[in-house]
This record gives C-alpha cells, sequence and structure tokens, in this order.
C-alpha cells in the first residue's frame, strides 16, 4: 500500500510501504478498505466538532485483551491552521526490525494499518497543551526525541530504545513545559518520573520473554531493571497509561471514543 505522506516538519520518511504493519504482501480486501475509510471520516468528524487543534488518537491494531488493554497505538493529530487539513504524526517501527521512522500522513492512511478493532480513541487536551504540541511539531524536537532503535516493550526510563506509544508521551512532556526546557530524552524521562508518570506493568513469563527475544528484532529486555525482569514485572508506556497520566495532570481533558460500522 502506499502511504500519501506530507513534509510538516524534517523527519525521515522512509520505507513507507510497510512501516508499522504486517510484512505480509497481501491486498488490501475492498471491505477492510471501506472499514478504514468509514472510521477515518467518523474521525475526522469528531476532530472538527471537538474544536481542538491538536489531539492524541488511538487505534487498535492488535488484539490486547489478556493484557486488559484496548488499544495498541497512539499518534498525535493536528493542523496547522483553522481550516486545514488533520494530519497524523507518529511512530512506526519498519516491517517488524529493529528500527523505526517517523511519518506524517492523513487520517485515512492511520486507519489502514492492521486494524484489529475499527474503534478510535480521541484525547484533546487543554489549550494550552494544544498549542505547545503544535509549536513543538513546527521545530526539529519530535526528531530530537525520537530514538530510532525501535523495542515493542521499551522501558519507560532508559532512552536505549523506544516504542511508539513512548514518543507521543516524551513529546507530551516537551508540550508540558517552556519552550526549550526539555529537548532530550534523558530530559523529558526525568520530568516524566517528576511528575509521577506510571508505566503499564505487564506479567511476561520467562519462557515468553526467551522466545520473543529469539525471534522478534523488534522486542528486547536488555533495558528492563533485571530485578523487575525476574519477577515477570515488565514496565511498558502503553495508550491507557498515556491516557491515565493525561486524566492526572488534565482533569477536564476530553475524551471520545469513536466506533466504525
Amino acid at each position: 500500500m502506499k502511504r500519501l505522506t506530507v513534509m510538516i516538519i524534517s523527519l525521515a520518511l522512509a520505507g513507507a510501504a510497510h512501516a508499522g504493519r504486517s510484512c505480509e504482501d497481501k491486498p488490501t480486501d475492498a471491505s477492510t478498505l471501506v472499514k478504514s475509510m468509514e472510521l477515518a471520516q467518523k474521525t475526522l468528524q469528531a476532530l472538527d466538532a471537538s474544536g481542538a487543534q491538536v489531539a492524541l488518537v488511538a487505534r487498535a491494531g492488535q488484539d490486547l485483551s489478556k493484557y486488559n488493554l484496548r488499544y495498541s497505538h497512539m499518534a498525535l493529530a493536528w493542523r496547522d491552521h483553522p481550516k486545514g487539513r488533520w494530519l497524523v504524526v507518529h511512530e512506526l517501527n519498519e516491517c517488524g526490525t529493529a528500527e523505526s521512522s517517523l511519518y506524517n500522513e492523513g487520517l485515512g492512511n492511520f486507519f489502514m494499518d492492521d486494524v484489529f478493532m475499527y474503534e478510535t480513541l480521541i484525547l484533546v487536551p487543554g489549550q494550552d497543551t494544544q498549542q505547545q504540541l503544535a509549536r513543538l511539531l513546527t521545530s526539529n524536537t519530535p526528531k530530537r526525541l525520537h530514538e530510532p532503535h525501535y523495542n515493542m516493550l521499551a522501558y519507560p526510563f532508559s532512552t536505549k530504545y523506544q516504542n511508539s506509544n513512548q514518543w507521543v508521551l516524551e513529546t507530551l512532556a516537551a508540550a508540558s513545559n517552556e519552550p526549550g526546557k526539555i529537548e532530550t530524552r534523558a530530559e523529558a524521562q526525568g520530568w516524566l518520573r517528576s511528575a509521577s508518570y506510571a508505566p503499564q506493568t505487564l506479567s511476561i513469563p520467562a519462557a515468553t520473554r526467551l522466545g520473543a527475544r529469539m525471534f522478534r528484532a523488534n522486542i528486547a529486555f536488555d533495558d528492563h531493571p533485571f530485578e523487575r525482569r525476574m519477577t515477570r514485572q515488565i514496565d511498558v508506556v502503553t495508550v491507557d497509561s498515556i491516557v491515565r497520566f493525561m486524566r492526572q495532570r488534565e482533569p477536564k481533558a476530553q475524551e471520545i471514543v469513536v466506533r466504525g460500522n
């Protein structure tokens, strides 16, 4: 599937054909295409109705119910002027490899990537945070906060790897401070600790960890504290943990659930 990409900020746009999705070379059937486009249209309408300039959007790309999680992937949706086109900025893993890139694309493309459930969550922060995010998205800060060494289960307080949701969270950290205060991942993570961000803790047995590490290039555990690994406790940035953090920081943040057909 060819992606329609729009340059907003100076981000590397490479390997677009399979980024963030299965590497299986199979055509998209008509039913999937229609459902994805309908969800994208409903999401666009909800974003318009919210009056937001920037929002966080999440999709359900895989079944995570065994971990009591509903959404798998979060991105930033924004438009650079009141009547502009909505664009999605997010980190995507390159076809199951250990690498990632940042992408800018339309809502239609966002919902074409391996959707498990046709539902999205829109989280609209306060005006101050929106303005800061809009400012950041026209700067080089998002690129500086991106780590191309991808790990689906990256530890939230290590700069060795990064997962997609972690990039959103660290960008949100930069937007929650004065311009220029947070320009590195270490600074973002330090602030998140001080702001009491709590990651999601998954219980993953040693045998499962070993199998994942051996057969999946995009999963690693060597950035996690040894004592927590040994007790099956794997801390990770999830959509749910970002939503909880936003509720804590901005109780009046607007949450909108959009469901497709």
